[in-house]
């Protein structure tokens, strides 16, 4: 189960590097283009902007493995452990019921959309809209992994690369 974890992660890790640096150069030779020869790249908005919605779907899996969303503690900070983990098991499972919510109705989404082309590429609309299923399974996988150690203890993933313990207390 390590293996397939640190693969995943890292799969995971690079296709978000890949994706932020093609959107990064396409932005940034659309800019220079336009700047240098008043004509523009007519489908660098549209690609970028499909590039941010996959970022945004396949990158939610990383964070919420290291406790990197919003979160409100008060709550489960004041109550006895006892209480506290029988709350975390239902968050835990919320969850758990959320993004199993968002691979399904992704997938709904994506099968209607399929026949419709976007404006400046005409790819189709699938291809968009794959980002919520894709990034729903990423979630539920990432939160699988990692939800034994919240629902105890309220711990979550560190490595070298990202620990929102450490950055929380700069």
């Amino acid at each position: 189960m390590d293996t397939f974890e640190r693969w995943l992660l890292a799969g995971n890790r690079w296709v978000l590097i890949v994706l932020l640096a093609v959107m990064a150069l396409i932005i940034f030779a659309n800019v220079g283009l336009r700047y240098l020869t008043n004509e523009s790249i007519e489908w660098a908005e549209e690609v970028a902007r499909h590039l941010m919605i996959w970022l945004t779907f396949l990158g939610a899996g990383p964070v919420l493995r290291y406790g990197g969303h919003i979160a409100v503690d008060n709550l489960q900070d004041s109550l006895p452990r006892g209480l506290a983990v029988a709350l975390r098991c239902v968050i835990a499972l919320l969850l758990l019921g959320f993004f199993a919510f968002m691979v399904w109705y992704g997938w709904l989404y994506l099968q209607r959309a399929q026949f419709q082309t976007t404006a400046a590429t005409q790819i189709s609309f699938a291809w968009v809209y794959a980002a919520m299923p894709i990034g729903g399974l990423l979630l539920i996988a990432h939160w699988l992994l990692i939800v034994r150690g919240y629902m105890r203890e309220r711990v979550f993933a560190s490595d070298a690369h990202f620990d929102a313990n450490a950055s929380a207390s700069l």
